[in-house]
């Protein structure tokens, strides 16, 4: 029970996930369908992100972005590199790819400062900025890319529909960052970090490092149904070059993730949700799925949601604010916080209070704005 205790304080949001499948499987009892409709690109993109990046990290191969983010003079000027960071990244490489990079660095930087007090805000806003980002592009979330390939638009005239969203968001994140750092007026910073010079020892790993990841975002960004093979390709590289490492994966997070998914692929399955669905959606879809996203996230809810939609406008936009209303709202914000918690055990509570009171702040300012833009129809 102790054991039990200290599991629950260190990682709540696995119990959590586990409980969350357990319960939706006495709803919709396991089937072969339900195995097939978990999302397993998504769990297989995070686990070659999860070990490639982590050989990043053990071969200090973050060293020119943290020695450029070590040439910023001041918090204002460190954080706006880091925010936008992520947000200008999570269009190309998906918002979760950009926190898994940024973050850990956003962490690093800060001890280095010695202004761990400003990580939890600074990564909050990280949060914000690789979902409001990420949504400009066809392929910066999954659930972008779900509704962009059912739409039919083009990707400019999808792109023309997103930009409104996307540059308040860019200007909010600014005044966000600048009203956090009203008191600092220009304060400068000193960096104690250890930049430690490329060993030739290491070059085999770091080469192999490189490659898996450019392979990795050719994977995201091609949107090939070949990924399986990449999963194999990386597993192979890494046991040839470094098998240790796939004792640092967080696997904890990828069982987190998988249980989201079954719990989203249970509960939809159930006909009598399905059809509860179908009477209410039609005609409501911003709100819907920004309420259905804090039950099974925005990416389920946009791919459960879609068939039930007359416009489309309120359903993507919906799905892009949802993820700043809880950890639940968008799987990227799991991956935030299982990245601070692997730093700071036990803080997990620190995080959702301040991870909530941030993205709520930011909620209430946009979510009102993009009703009224959801009238604006693609087609």
């Amino acid at each position: 029970m102790t054991k039990l205790l200290q599991l629950i304080k260190k990682d709540p949001m696995l119990p959590v996930s586990l409980l969350a499948a357990l319960i939706s499987l006495l709803i919709t009892p396991p089937t072969k369908e339900l195995l097939t409709a978990i999302d397993w690109h998504t769990l297989g993109i995070l686990f070659m992100m999860l070990t490639v990046l982590e050989g990043f990290k053990q071969e200090n191969l973050f060293r020119p972005l943290l020695r450029l983010g070590s040439g910023l003079t001041t918090m204002v000027t460190l954080s706006l590199f880091l925010v936008f960071g992520v947000f200008f990244t999570s269009m190309f490489v998906t918002n979760d790819v950009s926190l898994i990079i940024f973050v850990p660095l956003t962490i690093l930087l800060f001890k280095s400062v010695k202004r761990e007090e400003c990580i939890l805000p600074i990564i909050s806003m990280e949060n914000i900025a690789a979902i409001r980002g990420s949504l400009l592009m066809p392929f910066g979330s999954p659930q972008n890319l779900f509704l962009f390939n059912r739409s039919g638009v083009s990707a400019a005239r999808f792109i023309l529909h997103m930009s409104p969203l996307c540059i308040s968001s860019a200007v909010l994140l600014i005044i966000f960052i600048l009203v956090f750092y009203r008191r600092e007026k220009g304060k400068k910073i000193e960096f104690e970090l250890d930049l430690k010079p490329w060993d030739n020892e290491g070059r085999a790993k770091r080469i192999t490092y490189i490659a898996l990841f450019l392979m990795i975002l050719f994977v995201i960004v091609s949107r090939t149904s070949l990924w399986p093979a990449a999963v194999l390709i990386v597993l192979i590289s890494v046991l040839a070059v470094n098998r240790n490492l796939l004792k640092s994966v967080d696997y904890v997070l990828l069982v987190t993730f998988f249980c989201f998914f079954v719990f989203s692929s249970s509960i939809t399955a159930n006909p009598a949700i399905g059809s509860f669905l179908q009477r209410t959606v039609t005609g409501h879809e911003y709100i819907s799925v920004i309420l259905v996203s804090q039950v099974i996230s925005n990416v389920p809810a946009s791919i459960v949601l879609y068939p039930f939609t007359e416009n489309f406008a309120g359903l993507i936009y919906g799905a892009d604010t949802a993820g700043l209303c809880s950890l639940i709202g968008s799987l990227a914000s799991v991956i935030n916080y299982r990245i601070y918690v692997r730093e700071y055990p036990g803080k997990g509570k620190d995080f959702i209070k301040v991870f909530t009171l941030v993205s709520w702040i930011f909620f209430v300012i946009v979510v009102i704005p993009g009703y009224l833009l959801s009238k604006w129809k693609f087609f």
